[in-house]
């Protein structure tokens, strides 16, 4: 018996539909089709008609609502004493990230984590890549979110991958879906202060034979951003960092793709307390955070 199917089952029922418990679960839809035909044809039969009017329990499925719900409940139970045995019922998680990644990808990690352990304490500081590395090693912080690749003294995982897209000002004319290098050649950027993106971005300009012209550098992203809506140049950023981006500017892809993958990095060899562990657990989705 799958406890995460019971878990699909029981959000379907409380949702009235397929599609709204997917939204709740932030899953897809099939995954919670898969779940629920799982649970069908382990048991050999039918748990929930569908209909114009959503998902309801068949007169079986009703009766057996409740013993989910204390199947559940005991699972619950088996977790909290795990937890318990572990270290899990208490501690702290210290995490150092760049600020896009703080902005997009933590917050909903933070809120799932906490909802899942609520006595363990997380805190948040923001920095530069350089600066979280130095954190990292002297202990300050538990982990920490960076670029990747970094250097062998970081254990490292990649959890997920960010674009550079191509921030265009305000315009007249129509602006082609797929832009050329000559095309780009035209503009003036405004590149971040913050010499690793920078470089990475100028790099990938030469190895194409290309040069850029930069007419600012800019140490906060969301000025770059507000930069090119006034029209005083064009930027190279990844898409997390140009969030939220103005209706007035155009966002387009490179003439040749390049992408920032984003990790989170440990001091290798370096034993840390049952929170942490769980918390990379959650950001790699492995362990008790694994979807099924």
């Amino acid at each position: 018996m799958n406890i995460s199917a019971l878990k699909i089952l029981i959000a379907v029922v409380e949702a009235g539909s397929f599609s709204e418990a997917a939204l709740k679960l932030e899953v897809s839809q099939s995954a919670v089709s898969r779940a629920i035909a799982s649970l069908e044809k382990e048991w050999g039969i039918s748990l929930l008609s569908r209909g114009r009017f959503g998902a309801q329990l068949t007169p079986v499925g009703e009766r057996l609502l409740e013993p989910v719900r204390e199947i559940l409940q005991l699972d619950q139970r088996i977790v909290n004493e795990i937890n318990l045995t572990k270290g899990l019922n208490g501690g702290r998680v210290r995490i150092a990230s760049f600020r896009s990644a703080a902005t997009h990808l933590l917050p909903a990690k933070i809120a799932q984590f906490s909802q899942r352990y609520p006595n363990i304490e997380v805190q948040l500081t923001e920095a530069d890549p350089n600066t979280i590395e130095t954190l990292v090693k002297s202990g300050k912080v538990d982990l920490g979110l960076v670029p990747l690749p970094r250097s062998a003294e970081f254990e490292t995982w990649e959890i997920a991958d960010d674009e550079f897209v191509v921030l265009l000002p305000p315009t007249q004319q129509a602006i082609p879906p797929q832009l050329t290098w000559e095309a780009l050649s035209r503009y003036a950027f405004i590149l971040y202060s913050y010499a690793e993106c920078t470089t990475v971005v100028q790099e990938h300009w030469s190895r194409w034979g290309k040069s850029l012209k930069v007419a600012y550098e800019i140490k906060e992203d969301s000025t770059i951003v507000s930069m090119v809506a006034q029209g005083l140049g064009a930027a190279v950023l990844p898409k997390l960092a140009a969030l939220p981006i103005p209706e007035q500017v155009e966002v387009r892809s490179l003439p040749v793709p390049l992408n920032r993958r984003i990790g989170v990095a440990v001091l290798a060899d370096q034993l840390h307390p049952p929170a942490v562990f769980a918390f990379l657990d959650l950001l790699r989705g492995t362990g008790l955070f694994a979807f099924h």
